[in-house]
């Protein structure tokens, strides 16, 4: 597959925290977002070893078929990393240590012999796409108040200020679940993708988000002016965005999510 990428990321510790626990990579084909948990040398090592294993997927190459394994594969290495480290620090005194970590991942591969976008994501670290001035969340955030939300008990105005909207369901390296959510996306579909920690999508909303996106033409600028924004609203936790640009292609695929969701879970059937 010959596709062009370009792509923007930036991060900051943030105006209230000491640590930086988020991490991206961006390495043409393969981005990633994790947004580490359990404080200094917990979530800063969890997230580090998600961008380290995928950094390995990216140097040594994948089946662009067979990206969905690939995928799986390597977030399982980094569950099992997350787990022995943990285990290693309780062992050596740190009764009450634990380390975690969201991820959300996007990669190339080829599907029906177009190239597509793969996504994945764990918890509440966001994957967005911008088409045509329109920006759409495309993964769904793993938490407490995105399932009651689902539920319809409460909305998702009131979701952005629940007490209990950082408390995720899903991660690496926690006692909670490690199964991503997979989507895929037609290429011509994406103008533009972002991939951020709550640190940004939790400080500004989806319509600044969106005037940033559209506003900047070139996606580091796009990236640095989206991390200047959260901090700018309060800059309550660390913040980092990742955001990739397909150059060259015609935008004339529609894009379904849920029929697509639906295709990754038929595809991912077979996985272990």
């Amino acid at each position: 597959m010959q596709v062009e990428l370009h792509h923007g990321a930036s991060t900051d510790v943030g105006l209230v925290r000491e640590v930086n626990e988020d991490a991206f990579l961006a390495a043409p084909p393969v981005f990633v977002v994790a947004d580490g948990m359990g404080g200094h040398d917990g979530g800063d090592v969890a997230s580090a070893i998600v961008v380290e294993e995928f950094a390995h997927l990216a140097d040594e190459g994948y089946d662009p078929q067979r990206g969905a394994e690939a995928v799986a594969r390597t977030l399982e290495t980094c569950r099992r990393r997350i787990d022995a480290y943990g285990a290693e620090q309780r062992a050596g005194g740190q009764g009450g240590f634990s380390a975690g970590t969201t991820a959300v991942v996007a990669l190339l591969v080829e599907d029906d012999g177009q190239p597509k976008w793969l996504l994945a994501n764990l918890g509440d670290s966001r994957i967005y796409r911008f088409n045509d001035g329109r920006l759409d969340q495309v993964s769904v955030d793993h938490s407490v108040v995105q399932e009651l939300v689902d539920a319809g008990a409460i909305t998702v105005e009131a979701a952005a200020h629940h007490p209990e909207r950082h408390v995720i369901t899903r991660a690496l390296g926690t006692s909670e679940t490690s199964e991503a959510d997979y989507f895929l996306l037609p290429l011509p579909a994406v103008e533009r993708l972002v991939l951020c920690s709550d640190g940004v999508s939790g400080m500004i909303d989806d319509d600044e988000m969106a005037g940033i996106l559209d506003g900047a033409a070139d996606p580091r600028d796009a990236a640095d002016t989206m991390i200047a924004a959260a901090l700018a609203a309060g800059g309550r936790d660390n913040a980092t965005v990742v955001v990739v640009d397909v150059v060259g292609l015609a935008r004339d695929h529609p894009y379904d999510s849920e029929r697509q969701r639906m295709s990754m879970e038929q595809k991912l059937g077979a996985l272990p």
